[in-house]
Formats: C-alpha cells, structure tokens, sequence
C-alpha cells in the first residue's frame, strides 16, 4: 500500500514540510536563550588558588576563569556534580555558585573531596 495525497494538496505539504524543516533547523542553530546572549553565567566558582589557565573544560562545560574566579553556562548535572568535576581541573574551591544560589557547605565538601 502506498500513501498517496491528491495532486492539490501536494504543493501544500511540500510547501509546509520545508517550513517545518526551516524552523527546526534554525531553532537548533540559534544562539542559546538569554544567558548567553547576556553574558550572565549560570555557575560561579571561586578558587581557592588562581587558576594555572584561563579557559578549561570540566564536566563537559567550557569554564571561564580569571586569577581565581571561574564562570561557565548552564550544564546538565546537579550542582555538586559540576563543582566536583571543576574541582578535578583547576584545585579546590571555596565557593560554588548555580544559578545565584550558593550550595551548602557540606555540598562544598564534597565538591572538593578528591
């Protein structure tokens, strides 16, 4: 069995098809929402040493840092997963901060538990 439409409706669903493939295409190639556009990070961490390089990835994130401030865009994992992580890479931390909301000390534990 073949699908077949009426010869009227074919340049309509041609029609509608590539604007549906236009749309998801550009809604994929599009920037990420207001954050970046912004610049407003969504982790902040503060080194406890000034971190050896000024760009580093952990946790799958491209972090940001200048002396010992570290700053990247909103990841997948929960926040102490990310810290830990970023731990890994530039030494221990201080402070830890998602989307404005610092995590507790025994998260910051944790986070710098090796």
């Amino acid at each position: 069995m073949t699908f077949s439409l009426p010869t009227s409706i074919k340049p309509a669903a041609v029609v509608a098809a590539l604007a549906y493939t236009a749309l998801t295409f550009s809604a994929a190639l599009a920037p990420a929402p207001a954050q970046a556009a912004t610049g407003a990070a969504f982790y902040h961490a503060e080194l406890a040493v000034p971190a050896a390089e000024a760009r580093t990835i952990a946790s799958g994130l491209l972090w940001n840092c200048a002396d010992t401030a570290c700053t990247a865009n909103k990841g997948t994992s929960r926040p102490v997963i990310v810290c830990k992580r970023l731990a890994k890479e530039v030494g221990p931390i201080s402070a830890f901060v998602a989307n404005g909301k610092p995590i507790d000390g025994d998260d910051l534990a944790r986070c710098n538990d090796q």
